[in-house]
């Protein structure tokens, strides 16, 4: 191991956390510049272990289009959640638990199907299973159960095993 590399384990981690330092710091003082420095070479050792070695992406032209499929259902899940509420006195949500069972085992994957579910308002991610065969969520309309499974794992979890599985 060269002598850099045990310096700098990950340079792009190292160059980033440098740069938000200075940036929520709001100054290139001499001694925030240090600090940044020091974090920049500290927290990357200091996060080795949760860092993945191997991850394999299998299809990256399929990320583009999961892209684009939640960035539009983020937009009309905040319209919908808006009308919900400006009609709150008159309709009333149908809020529930729905429990979704999993064919996604990948870690990278889960956490990746985990960030979208809490990035699309009207869905809270609430629990794993220990085995990773069901999710549960938080809904917060949920008109028929059966067709929300369906559309979740369509929708979201099968972009997620063309990605890494």
């Amino acid at each position: 191991m060269t002598l850099l590399k045990r310096i700098l384990p990950a340079p792009l981690l190292s160059a980033a956390v440098f740069a938000l330092w200075l940036a929520l710091a709001r100054s290139t003082h001499i001694a925030q510049i240090a600090i940044g420095l020091g974090l920049a070479s500290m927290v990357p050792h200091l996060t080795s272990t949760l860092r993945l070695t191997h991850v394999r992406v299998r299809r990256p032209w399929v990320i583009v289009r999961y892209i684009l499929h939640v960035g539009a259902d983020v937009l009309r899940s905040n319209f919908e959640i808006a009308t919900d509420l400006i009609r709150w006195r008159w309709h009333r949500p149908n809020a529930g638990f729905v429990t979704i069972p999993l064919e996604l085992r990948d870690p990278v994957g889960l956490a990746a199907l985990s960030m979208v579910t809490t990035v699309v308002p009207g869905t809270v991610w609430s629990e794993l299973a220990l085995d990773r065969s069901a999710l549960l969520l938080h809904v917060w309309d949920v008109k028929e159960e059966a067709s929300f499974v369906a559309r979740f794992k369509a929708r979201y979890e099968a972009p997620l095993r063309e990605i890494f599985e």
